[in-house]
C-alpha cells in the first residue's frame, strides 16, 4: 500500500533504483543527495563559469556546447536547432537570460531552459522537459524525461519522475511526483508549523518517517485543481483528483476525488 510501486510505474525509469530496497515510498527522498552524487554527469562545460546570467542563446549538442553557426526554427510545436542546414536531432536549447549558479547540472537531450529560469546544482534534468520563464530550481533535483516546470514554478529537493507538468506558480518542495499535472497554483507544502518530524498517521497506524521536511508524494494519473495545497506528509494514490481551492491531508487511497468536504472530514477524524 506504501511502497513506491503502488504510487508509480517504475520499469525503465532512469530514477528506478532510488526506491531499490525500500519499505516505504518516502524512503527515496532520504536516498535523493546520494543518488544525484552518484549519477550527475555535468554536461554544461564552462557556460556557467564565465557568465551565470547567459548573453547568448547556447545549444547542447552530442556532448559540446555550441555557441554560434546555428539557428532555430519555432514554427513547429518544438523548437528545432538547423546548423549547415542540418536538424540537430535532440539538440537542446539554453536560452540568453537563463542563469546557472554552479556546475553540478546536467540536462538531456531535447530541452529547453527558457529566459529567465534559475537552476542551481546539484540538479538532473532529463529529456524532452520545458523549464519555462521564471523557472526557479533550488538544488538536490531530480526531473525526468517528458516533465514541465512552468512559470514561477519551485522545486527543492524533489523527484519528477517524468510526464510531471507543473506548467504555472507552483511549489513543490521534498516531494515525489509521479506522471501527474498540476493546477496553477498548486502548493506542496513541506514543514510542519510545530517543530517536529513528520509523522504519518494512516488507518490508525502511526508511521515514523524521520524526516523533518515532507512534501507530498502524489501517484500516476494524480491531478490537482487550481489554487489547491497539501499539507506536510500527504500521500495522494494513482488517479486521483484534487478539486480546486482544496487543502489535501494524510494519505488518499487510488482513485480517490479529493473535495474540500473530504478534506474536513479526514482532517478531524485524524
Amino acid at each position: 500500500m506504501l511502497k513506491a510501486e503502488d504510487f508509480f510505474d517504475l520499469s525503465g525509469n532512469p530514477f528506478e533504483a532510488i526506491f531499490e530496497g525500500t519499505e516505504y515510498v518516502w524512503e527515496g527522498l532520504g536516498r535523493l543527495k546520494k543518488f544525484i552524487k552518484d549519477s550527475l554527469v555535468p554536461n554544461l562545460g564552462g557556460v556557467y563559469s564565465s557568465r551565470l546570467v547567459l548573453d547568448k542563446t547556447l545549444i547542447l549538442y552530442d556532448g559540446k556546447v555550441i555557441d554560434d553557426g546555428f539557428t532555430i526554427d519555432n514554427s513547429k510545436k518544438s523548437p528545432e536547432v538547423i546548423m549547415d542546414g542540418q536538424v540537430l536531432e535532440g539538440a537542446s536549447i539554453l536560452y540568453a537570460g537563463a542563469v546557472f549558479m554552479d556546475g553540478n547540472i546536467s540536462i538531456g537531450k531535447n530541452t529547453i531552459v527558457e529566459p529567465g529560469a534559475l537552476i542551481k546544482g546539484p540538479t538532473i534534468i532529463g529529456d524532452d522537459t520545458e523549464v519555462r520563464q521564471g523557472a526557479y530550481i533550488r538544488g538536490d533535483v531530480l526531473v525526468g524525461n517528458k516533465c514541465v516546470v512552468g512559470h514561477t514554478t519551485e522545486l527543492k529537493s524533489c523527484i519528477l519522475l517524468g510526464e510531471s507538468k507543473a506548467g504555472h506558480f507552483a511549489y513543490i518542495g521534498d516531494s515525489i511526483l509521479g506522471k501527474v499535472n498540476l493546477g496553477a497554483g498548486t502548493k506542496l507544502a513541506n514543514l510542519k508549523l510545530v517543530e517536529s518530524q513528520v509523522v504519518l498517521n494512516i488507518n490508525g497506524k502511526q508511521y515514523e518517517t524521520g524526516l523533518r521536511k515532507l512534501g507530498a508524494i502524489l501517484g500516476d494519473g494524480v491531478e490537482t485543481g487550481c489554487n489547491s495545497a497539501t499539507t506536510p506528509g500527504t500521500l495522494i494514490g494513482k488517479n486521483s483528483l484534487l478539486y480546486p481551492n482544496a487543502t489535501a491531508r494524510g494519505y488518499y487511497p487510488p482513485n480517490n476525488i479529493i473535495k474540500f468536504k473530504q478534506c474536513q472530514e479526514l482532517q478531524e477524524r485524524n
